[in-house]
């Protein structure tokens, strides 16, 4: 907008929208608190690095049966499980459909600073998948389900996040 007033009048606009949504927010997160097993879930999900208190609330809010359900089912919940777009013997393209909408939109949004910054199981997940000729979006796409995904295993079995990821026990050689 050219109009230096009307400009003006957005700015203001979107600065008081903003205030309203960080206030509600911080209202809805004391209104869980006052629950011990909501406070509880809350706290394990925002313990995983690259999620915020933010994400952690859309997803126990938009996820109540979030550590019951298993990741295949917790991804098709979100409408980020991979569907095929096969007929016959035509092999199409994997796609996202589905699911909750606004569950998945935080999560992809949570996902970008994540896989680049945050959490470095991502950062190398995703460096994987790039390394392996997959486009920006569908890597990022993956990154948004391993993040459910780890709040779903935080939440089934009530630990915390830990940074690194847990040592594999090499079978013995038979």
């Amino acid at each position: 907008c050219r109009n230096a007033r009307a400009r003006k009048l957005w700015k203001e606009d979107i600065a008081r929208l903003a205030k309203r949504e960080r206030v509600e927010l911080k209202a809805l997160a004391v209104a869980i608190r006052e629950h011990h097993d909501l406070a509880e879930r809350l706290d394990l999900i925002n313990s995983i690095d690259g999620i915020g208190l933010k994400t952690a609330i859309i997803i126990l809010v938009r996820m109540p049966e979030i550590g019951q359900i298993t990741r295949e089912q917790a991804a098709a919940l979100s409408g980020l499980a991979p569907y095929d777009h096969d007929s016959g013997n035509h092999v199409g393209a994997r796609h996202i459909a589905g699911g909750r909408e606004r569950l998945r939109r935080a999560l992809f949004n949570a996902a970008l600073p994540a896989s680049f910054r945050w959490n470095p199981q991502l950062i190398a997940f995703y460096g994987k998948l790039t390394g392996a000729g997959k486009e920006h979006k569908r890597a990022l796409i993956a990154c948004a389900r391993k993040l459910l995904i780890f709040a779903n295993t935080v939440v089934a079995r009530g630990t915390p996040w830990r940074k690194e990821a847990p040592e594999v026990a090499s079978r013995p050689a038979t």
